[in-house]
């Protein structure tokens, strides 16, 4: 079965207004948050899920906006009405990500490959906005994927050379492990 994931980059003109300077959506507040972050942010380490202090410490010039919830939500539901012209199963990750299965209509990698090239053009047209694709056989290495060829961009990662691809990934890098982790793993062998 061939699942995907893309995942849409809300950093670049058409949500955070960023003209090339560090930006990140939030509140800088001493409780604050970022919500997200500009890739010119991203330069200094911020990302999202950041304390607001923190992020402002490693990136002084750092210009908070405020989140616009409703914009964000409306261009979710243009991409997901994207998505829904080649399959129905789609199962939201949140408002900037989703994972895709279209294994009913595929015959191969190839058409995969087609199909998230085909995703990432309409999303483009329809919102302005970016998008990165994961191709892979299970939502794991999808997301995976998905990280490889950012912020515009897409990676395949196949049966044959899915078991190479996560021997070779730093534990840091997968889905789902925190900072704290690693250093466990590494403990145990």
């Amino acid at each position: 079965m061939w699942t995907w994931m893309p995942s849409t980059h809300r950093s670049n003109s058409a949500a955070i207004p960023t003209c090339g300077l560090p930006v990140a959506v939030g509140y800088p507040a001493a409780r604050g948050v970022v919500a997200a972050a500009s890739y010119e942010a991203r330069k200094f380490g911020v990302h999202s899920a950041m304390a607001s202090v923190t992020a402002k410490r490693k990136c002084p010039d750092l210009i908070f906006v405020k989140p616009r919830f409703e914009v964000y939500k409306a261009i979710s539901l243009q991409i997901r009405a994207i998505f829904a012209e080649y399959t129905p199963m789609i199962e939201p990750l949140s408002l900037d990500e989703a994972y895709l299965d279209v294994s009913e209509i595929l015959k191969g990698t190839e058409i995969a490959t087609v199909i998230a090239q085909e995703i990432r053009a309409k999303i483009k047209a329809t919102t302005e906005l970016s998008a990165s694709a994961g191709i892979s056989y299970n939502k794991f290495l999808a997301k995976m994927a998905s990280g490889q060829n950012k912020p515009d961009g897409q990676f395949v990662i196949t049966p044959k050379n899915g078991p190479a691809f996560v021997e070779q990934l730093p534990i840091k890098k997968f889905h789902g492990v925190g900072p704290a982790q690693p250093k466990r793993c590494i403990g145990l062998g």
